[in-house]
């Protein structure tokens, strides 16, 4: 296992990833850390016979979600993923977005065996972590510098697989397009997300919309987003 590779050929939205790797259709689908509940909506809507059940533990997020009424059959419960309400061997695909490394580090290994806990025998974990490189990286570090929290999570995972609590089916390597059509919408979008407090002096403010700027055109302000995705496998 890999936590990033020098050459990234893959530029697409990750749903053309999981869609290639996962067939979803008749599934008890487990998502954790929904936020928006945008990718929650995306695999609900998808496919046929698709049970979901997204948790998050932004109170904010999830009261917001709960105000979802076109989404029968999507649960939606605040929750972490060291704590998972489901019965042993409940799931047959688990999903993390960008959301391990959110996780407290002295939690992540206990999450891991809650995955594998509600996980089916020959269940899949999907879980995909931005890599600590990229333009929008730089422009996140400077105010969050999540270098040793996406370290922690990569270990977590190949502590796991190590272990033999799964088994590695594929790690994928892609670039995420992202766009932000203003400054204004990076600040409310990263700035101000409600699962996380940043908190910037006016120097730092101004070094960091200086930074962003410097990528914006007519067009807007675009980034590719380094991701790797480990697909794990609860064994049989």
């Amino acid at each position: 296992m890999k936590i990033a590779i020098d050459q990234i050929d893959a530029n697409c939205p990750e749903t053309e990833i999981y869609n290639r790797l996962l067939a979803l259709d008749n599934k008890h689908i487990l998502e954790l850390g929904c936020g928006s509940a945008e990718i929650t909506r995306n695999i609900a809507t998808s496919g046929a016979g698709r049970k979901i059940t997204a948790l998050e533990v932004d109170e904010i997020a999830h009261e917001k979600n709960l105000q979802i009424r076109d989404l029968p059959n999507v649960t939606f419960a605040i929750a972490g993923a060291q704590e998972i309400p489901l019965a042993d061997a409940s799931v047959d695909v688990v999903f993390m977005f960008k959301s391990l490394h959110h996780v407290p580090l002295d939690l992540m290994d206990l999450s891991m065996r809650e995955i594998s806990r509600v996980l089916k025998p020959g269940g899949l974990a999907y879980i995909s972590e931005p890599v600590f490189a990229g333009d929008f990286n730089e422009i996140l570090r400077l105010f969050h510098d999540e270098q040793k929290v996406r370290e922690a999570a990569f270990n977590a995972v190949k502590k796991a697989v190590d272990a033999g609590l799964f088994g590695l089916v594929e790690e994928t390597f892609f670039n995420s397009p992202m766009k932000f059509e203003s400054f204004a919408e990076f600040e409310n979008k990263v700035l101000k997300v409600t699962h996380t407090n940043h908190t910037l002096d006016e120097k730092i403010y101004d070094l960091v919309k200086q930074r962003f700027e410097h990528h914006l055109s007519d067009d807007g302000a675009h980034f590719l987003m380094p991701i790797r995705v480990d697909l794990l496998q609860r064994p049989l």
